[in-house]
Order: structure tokens, then sequence, then C-alpha cells
């Protein structure tokens, strides 16, 4: 495994994309990147070449016996289509989240990577951000009263980015990393087409009966930014602690747990506890698209 290299393709370029081909061109000096080897990109438009990398064919990506991996960086909607295109050519994947926009989806190609013996991995870098690690650490052993997170970010297009309950599954991801599983109690949706308006309200329990709340609101000219509010025994918590800036980059910090897992140096407790936690997000937000999308009941 030392000298084992894995020929790597990036498949779309758009804001992460790019930076994947960065980041592959670039790799930390002695990080386990430096096994990955960028072979080329797809897209649907057409590039030539961006830097040194040669833009190839979806079909030679696909076929290529150089390439063993490949980073999935196309909209959301697209996702799940791509990802069983490369397992069932038996590459690894690195995928953005969300990595489906079903839960079912998600568990069906789950099951197929393991079949295939193959690393799917889904990048979570909402988790490795400095002002997150900090969070954590503030909230490590304490005892939750109740709890609100509030997101507000401009508008998506959600024929692309599917149900925002999917989209923001990074607050949702937070929200299980730091306080343990969780239930949906209720969820709502407001939209005021007009106004290309939509606040999704996601009302949670966590295992102790402890109420959680997560907004996600988005509409034009939204900064975006997100709120806490979290009351302990202790006292409340409504500012993130102060966090210095990273010295890697997000998306460098993820390619190197990817290079990890290829190279067999993640532990099956910590890959457990991923998988558990990627799809028990994607179970959730399918309970919650659910919970939005019921008819209004009329009460009579």
């Amino acid at each position: 495994q030392i000298n084992k290299m894995f020929g790597t393709v990036v498949v779309g370029v758009g804001i992460a994309g790019l930076a994947r081909i960065r980041d592959l061109m670039n790799p930390m000096p002695s990080s386990p990147s430096e096994h990955l080897k960028l072979c080329g990109f797809v897209s649907r438009r057409s590039f030539g070449n961006i830097n040194e990398a040669k833009q190839i064919s979806l079909e030679d990506a696909l076929r290529s016996k150089e390439i063993h991996a490949a980073f999935i960086s196309t909209e959301n909607r697209s996702h799940e289509e791509t990802i069983r295109m490369f397992l069932e050519a038996g590459k690894h994947v690195l995928v953005e989240y969300p990595m489906a926009l079903s839960a079912k989806a998600a568990h069906e190609l789950w099951e197929m990577a393991e079949q295939k013996d193959k690393i799917l991995h889904v990048e979570h870098i909402e988790l490795l951000t400095e002002e997150y690690k900090q969070l954590k650490k503030e909230v490590a052993g304490k005892d939750l009263v109740k709890g609100t997170l509030h997101f507000t970010g401009s508008v998506l297009d959600e024929n692309k980015t599917g149900f925002p309950a999917f989209s923001g599954i990074a607050r949702l991801t937070w929200l299980i990393d730091l306080f343990g599983d969780l239930t949906v109690t209720s969820a709502t949706r407001e939209k005021q087409k007009d106004k290309n308006y939509s606040r999704m309200t996601v009302h949670f329990q966590t295992a102790n009966k402890k109420p959680l709340t997560w907004i996600e609101e988005r509409g034009p000219g939204m900064r975006r930014e997100k709120k806490i509010n979290f009351c302990f025994t202790s006292g409340c918590l409504e500012n993130f602690p102060q966090a210095p800036r990273s010295a890697v980059g997000l998306f460098m910090q993820d390619q190197n747990l990817f290079a990890k897992k290829l190279l067999g140096q993640v532990s099956k407790e910590e890959l457990a506890a991923e998988k558990w936690r990627i799809l028990r997000c994607l179970d959730l937000a399918e309970v919650i698209q659910q919970h939005c999308e019921q008819p209004e009941k009329i009460c009579s």
C-alpha cells in the first residue's frame, strides 16, 4: 500500500470541482493525498484543459483501467446516477453531500459499494471547519435544555439541489453530530413563490426528549449565515466560539480523509460511525420532506 497510487477523475467542474482539481494537482507534502493522481476531468461543457488537467469523456473515465476513483462534484440531482455508474464500473467514489435525494437510493448505493468492496465517501466539510470544531468542544459534556440552529442563504434552484432537508443536510449533520440521534416531531414549510422565499422549520427531540429546532430560510439577497441558540443547564450559547483559520483547506482535509480510507488507514469503528451518521441524516431528511409535503390538515 505504501507506494500505491490511485488514479482519479473529477466529474463536474463547478466551484467544488475546480477546488478538487486544484487540490489533486497540489497535494499536501507527506499527506495521504500524495497517493492520488489526477487522470482528467469530465464535464458536459467543453473546456479542453484546466491547467494541466485534461478533459476526458464519461465513457473513457468509466472504462479506464488507470482510474480507480471518481470525485463527483455535479449538481445534487445527478449524484445518485453518477455514483451508481462509477460503482458499477468498480471505482471508489467521493461525492459532495447530499449523496442522494432519497434515503432509499442512499441505502442502495451504500450496499452496492459494500458488495463491490469499494469506498463510498461523502464529503462533509461542514464538520471540518475550525468554527465547528470549537463549537463541538464547547458543547461537549453539557446537558441540553433546548436549542435552535437557524440558517439563512440565497435562493437555490430546487430542481437541481433537491428539497431543502437534503440540500441543507449540512445543518442536520451538525445537530446529529453535536447532540446524538434525533426524532422529528414536526416539520413545516412556508413558500412565497412571488417573492422566491422559502422557510423550512423542523422540530426534533433528542434521545433525552429535549427540543431542538432547525430553520432553513432562503430568499433573494439573504446573507449566508448560521445563528445558534443552544441552552444548557449551565447557561446558553448564542455565538460561535472564536476560531483560528485552518492552515489546511477544507477540501484538502476531506481529500486526505478519502485517501486514508483508500489506504486502509481508517478504523472499522470510525467507518461504521460515519456510515450510521450519513444514512441516518438522509433518513431524517426524507421524514422531514414527507412532513412538509403532507396536505394541510383541514380542521372542521
